[in-house]
């Protein structure tokens, strides 16, 4: 349950056209649902202004199709993250209404979309073409968690015109996240060029020494650019959060879940 959709209940009862031990039944369901092997958090919504997202890997096909069935239920949106083709196929026969991001690698229930909202657009830059998964993971949780993105892909420093390239767009996001592997060495480029915040996303794409991505986070965590803000190895969904959450700061709570305006609400960040 949204805010919004709260916020509607109570208006419900105000006047009149519910009781409270309808308006009450409607609200048990908060904050949680067991269902044994997991407990959904119906409440996220309410609290951080974001869907419940679930790690697919490691969930069984029955796990997965039984949560997304007790989420529609509850009318919440769900994302799964680290989801395989093959293991989507599989809960595609069975659950309705869900959807694959093969490139993302994340599966769908979706029951109402979050209305665009923020102080600008989250740009995701990726060094190589092989950083692609981890940077659309980081792309698609950003947008269905209502932000405008941009992408801009395969400009790592090996060729580093192919960022200059693109500098208007860069310098125009509000909030910008990263993702290199190999060294680490583009979030650091980026970070020394624009005056917004930069979440940097190491991935495990490398040879031997790269250590499955250890070698790109530690030159991340040890960049001479000050202000940067390094996530977990391949961690798309962990920067499409604190880029949203950033992206939001100084907003009405209601703003950015589609309610109305809050009138007691009279100061704002200023837009970028």
């Amino acid at each position: 349950m949204t805010e919004a959709k709260i916020g509607a209940l109570l208006e419900l009862v105000a006047a009149g056209r519910l009781s409270t031990p309808q308006a009450l039944d409607r609200l048990r369901s908060l904050p949680f649902d067991d269902l044994g092997f997991a407990r959904l958090d119906n409440h996220r919504m309410i609290r951080r202004g974001v869907p419940e997202v679930v790690f697919g890997d490691g969930k069984s096909v029955e796990q997965i199709v039984a949560i997304g069935r007790q989420m529609r239920k509850r009318a919440v949106n769900l994302i799964i993250t680290r989801l395989s083709a093959e293991k989507a196929k599989a809960v595609k026969r069975k659950l309705r209404d869900f959807d694959y991001q093969p490139d993302a690698r994340i599966g769908l229930v979706i029951v109402e979309r979050t209305p665009v909202s923020g102080h600008g657009a989250i740009a995701v830059l990726s060094a190589g073409t092989s950083d692609i998964p981890v940077a659309e993971e980081a792309a698609v949780c950003a947008e269905l968690f209502g932000n405008r993105v941009e992408r801009i892909y395969d400009v790592g420093v090996a060729g580093i015109h192919r960022l200059t390239a693109q500098a208007d767009l860069v310098k125009a996001a509000s909030v910008l996240i990263v993702v290199a592997g190999m060294e680490g060495a583009l979030p650091s480029v980026v970070a020394g060029l624009v005056d917004k915040p930069v979440i940097a996303v190491p991935t495990s794409v490398g040879y031997g020494v790269a250590f499955g991505g250890l070698a790109a986070l530690l030159g991340m965590l040890n960049s001479c650019a000050g202000g940067l803000t390094v996530v977990n190895i391949d961690n798309g969904f962990g920067a499409a959060l604190a880029a949203t959450l950033i992206n939001r700061v100084g907003l009405n709570r209601f703003e950015h879940n589609g309610g109305k305006k809050d009138p007691h609400q009279r100061t704002r960040a200023p837009r970028n």
